[in-house]
């Protein structure tokens, strides 16, 4: 089952050298073991756009959707099988000893 990982690190967390060492060899371990899929880490939340449909308007607004303390910060998606498995790798980033990390199984979708 693939798993979105959504990581919300506090405002402190990097990207500092070591921690960039730390995801990377969390990034080599998980390829080799065959769950890593993909990972990505966003810009600052000032920098999103918000859409919003309105009765048929479409709003754009600057920022992220509400004003909250943790802001995602990245995501990992993982291919494991179970929920355990996912956890076991989730505890090795990097983000979660310095924030939160959610973990959600995405649906599959069928034609």
């Amino acid at each position: 089952m693939r798993y979105l990982c959504l990581v919300y690190p506090t405002e402190e967390f990097g990207p500092t050298a070591e921690q960039a060492r730390a995801f990377l060899g969390f990034r080599a371990s998980a390829q080799q073991a065959g769950v890593y899929l993909d990972a990505g880490r966003l810009q600052p939340a000032d920098t999103a756009t918000t859409l919003r449909d309105h009765a048929g308007e479409y709003v754009l607004t600057d920022g992220p959707f509400a004003e909250i303390k943790e802001q995602l910060g990245g995501y990992v998606v993982l291919d494991c099988a179970d929920l355990d498995e996912a956890v076991a790798w989730v505890a090795k980033l990097p983000g979660v000893r310095d924030g939160a990390v959610e973990i959600r199984p995405l649906m599959e979708l069928r034609a």
